[in-house]
Formats: C-alpha cells, sequence, structure tokens
C-alpha cells in the first residue's frame, strides 16, 4: 500500500498543470508535530510507502525530521520533487535521513519546452544539476513526467533520457483536470492517442531495463492482460482501495487528482478514516457503472476515478470517458 503526504502547499515554480494549485504556504498546513502523528497513523493503517510531495517538500525545514521518522515507523519515505533545490549537500542529507528515492519531474527533453510547462525559466538545467547531485551522494532516483498532447510524441524519448541520467524508473503521469489542470484539459490525450501511447510504453518496457509505470491510466493493465504482458501490480486506479492522499491542512482524499474531503486528521486518527470512510468503503466494494462496469477489466483497471468525477459531474463510480472498452471517448 502506498500513500501521498502533500506536505506542503508552498512551491518555488509555478507549473501550468499543478494539481495542487500550488503557490505560497498555507498557514494551517500540519506542524511537525502533526506530521509525526500522521506517519504513525499512517503505518498502523497498514501503508508501507510514504511520498512525501508539494507543493516542493523541500521547502519544509523540518523535512529531513519527517523522512528520518517515517523511517523509524518502519514506512520507506521518498518525495517527489521538482529537482531544483537538489543541490550540494541536500541528496546526501536526504539519503543519511532515510529516504529511499527521490521522483525527479521532467517533460520534455528539449530546456525550453520543459522550461514553459513548469513556468520557470532555467528549470530544465537546475533539475539536471539535481539529477547529478543525486547521482553523486548515490540517492536513487526516478523520473516522473506529465503527459500532454504537446509532449506524446517524446515520452519514450523522455525514457531514453532516463536511462541516460542513471533513474532506476520512468513514470508517466496523464494528465486529469485538477486544480491548473483544468484550465488546459483540452491537453488531455483523449481515447486514440491515449490507447495508442499506452501499448508504446508497454513496448517500450520490453527493450528498457528501468520500471515504466503509467500512472492515471489504469488501462494499462488491461492492455497487459490482452497482450499476456506480465505486470507487477494487482490493479490499475488504487485511489481509495490501497493508496489515497493527505492534504497540507489534514485533509484526506481518495487520490490528489479526486477533490473529495472524506475526513481531516486533525479531527480522526488517520487509521479510523482509512477503514471507517464510506467514500472508500464504496470505491473498494460498489460495482462500477457504465462501461466500466460492464467491460470485464473492472477487477485489473478500475478506470481513473478521478476523471470519471471530473467528467461525470461529480460521479466516482463513473465510467471512465477515454478508455475504447465500451466507454463514451473518442
Amino acid at each position: 500500500m502506498i500513500i501521498s503526504w502533500n506536505t506542503t502547499q508552498q512551491c518555488n515554480i509555478n507549473c501550468i498543470h499543478c494539481y495542487r494549485d500550488a503557490g505560497a504556504k498555507q498557514t494551517d498546513e500540519l506542524t511537525t508535530a502533526e506530521g509525526k502523528k500522521l506517519l504513525g497513523e499512517m503505518a498502523k493503517a497498514g501503508f508501507k510507502i510514504v511520498i512525501l510531495s508539494g507543493g516542493e517538500p523541500l521547502l519544509r525545514p523540518d523535512i529531513y525530521e519527517l523522512i528520518a521518522y517515517a523511517a523509524s515507523m518502519g514506512l520507506r519515505p521518498v518525495i517527489g520533487t521538482n529537482g531544483i533545490m537538489l543541490t550540494g549537500d541536500v541528496p546526501a542529507k536526504l539519503k543519511a535521513a532515510g529516504l529511499m528515492c527521490a521522483g525527479i519531474s521532467i517533460d520534455s527533453r528539449d530546456k525550453e519546452r520543459h522550461d514553459k510547462f513548469r513556468g520557470c525559466s532555467g528549470a530544465w538545467q537546475q533539475t539536471m544539476n539535481g539529477i547529478t547531485c543525486c547521482k553523486e551522494a548515490g540517492l536513487p532516483f526516478q523520473i516522473h513526467t506529465t503527459v500532454t498532447s504537446w509532449n506524446e510524441t517524446e515520452i519514450t524519448d523522455i525514457t531514453d533520457l532516463a536511462v541516460e541520467v542513471g533513474a532506476v524508473a520512468h513514470h508517466i503521469f496523464f494528465l486529469v483536470p485538477a486544480g491548473r489542470g483544468k484550465d488546459i484539459e483540452e491537453t488531455t490525450l483523449k481515447t486514440a492517442q491515449y490507447e495508442a501511447l499506452l501499448t508504446r510504453i508497454l513496448d517500450k518496457q520490453a527493450t528498457t531495463s528501468i520500471e515504466l509505470k503509467p500512472t492515471c491510466a489504469p488501462q494499462f493493465m488491461r492492455i497487459a492482460k490482452e497482450r499476456g504482458v506480465p505486470m507487477r501490480y494487482s490493479r490499475g486506479c488504487l485511489a481509495g482501495t490501497s493508496y489515497c492522499v493527505i492534504l497540507p491542512n489534514g485533509d484526506v482524499q481518495p487520490c490528489p487528482y479526486l477533490p473529495l474531503k472524506v475526513g481531516n486528521v486533525r479531527e480522526t486518527a488517520f487509521d479510523t478514516i482509512w477503514h471507517n470512510s464510506r467514500v472508500f468503503q464504496e470505491l473498494r466494494h460498489e460495482p462500477l457503472k457504465g462501461g466500466c462496469g460492464s467491460c470485464g477489466f473492472d477487477t485489473v483497471c478500475g478506470g481513473c476515478r478521478a476523471r470519471a468525477y471530473y467528467y461525470s459531474g461529480g460521479d466516482y463510480l463513473a465510467e471512465e470517458p477515454w478508455c475504447n472498452r465500451g466507454c463514451r471517448g473518442s
């Protein structure tokens, strides 16, 4: 089981797709003590991997303390970062604190295209410098890429870059309209592009040594099963079943892209929310609707619940629109 904690709303860049609409620090973000309590409750609930993200998690002055505490609870701490602050001895300090891996965002091999998407001139080069520092410190890292229609053709080229720089994996995030991502909804991949890219990724996996993981594109599990490709994952969409997210103020959501509050860890212990939330129970046990409930792959795919919620106007059990197995996408 894996869980994300958006540790802060604060960020040092202004990505045009940011699901958290990050920028300024919020006044009600969880304190260090509250964060440690939360990490203990995550472990009690049975989670194994905790992703510390943001905003930019390295802007939290207590990030090393939180990483160390997560590790002491038996959790496997990793971070999601834009990589700009991975300078000097920062990677070495992160590794010493117990960090297992850094997920670093690169959205294009072209510097100018990446910088435009990230809303920061010079971001690409600073991120590449951060990768060099990780390598020198011996801190494992993986590359994260957000897919839109403007960079869809170069995704497997970015995989090649990930291999070249020594990444252990390339995780490919299909854009879901959330936060500032709603402002660029027209760039989301629709059915034909969606399916074609997932197929290309599976083909690429057969020829590369690092792990490729589509995220927010659960149909990759269906395509893999149809083609007889073994996968180490058991299900595509994990929202509310073996994954959820904690927001900077302690609100709990099924995933970062599904803006549905199911509780707050200041009011109720997280492990209680995880086990007892009505929304989580429905995501785990209620049948899906439309094509997602009748295609025959609901138990291995599940459809993206966040995308279903957005395009249905608020029904997290609805069918996902961009699948080609009985859904309405085109």
